[in-house]
């Protein structure tokens, strides 16, 4: 089964998600702004979902996680949550 690590930063406008997305392209750190900014209680760990499966996060977010490159930040990915800037560390498996 496969399984990944992200990083993830979760807001409620896209506007917002954009805002911080520049501030990530200008060398901010991820953790720092996700402390700062993300709505999500992993948002005290700098966003870290910590290790878990292919179809345990609804699907717009699990496709970026399992099939875009790693290493970089995607988003903003919309889902019923919010908005979303995604890190995917690393993933095993298919």
């Amino acid at each position: 089964m496969a399984t990944a690590t992200a990083l993830h930063i979760l807001v409620q406008t896209e506007q917002e998600a954009l805002k911080i997305l520049e501030q990530l392209k200008k060398g901010k750190d991820f953790g720092m702004l996700a402390k700062r900014h993300s709505m999500c209680p992993s948002a005290k760990r700098g966003g870290d979902l910590g290790e878990f499966r292919r179809g345990q996060m609804v699907k717009a977010f699990d496709d970026v996680v399992f099939k875009k490159e790693l290493l970089k930040v995607h988003g903003p990915v919309k889902t019923r949550f919010g908005y979303h800037l995604i890190k995917t560390l690393y993933r095993t498996g298919r």
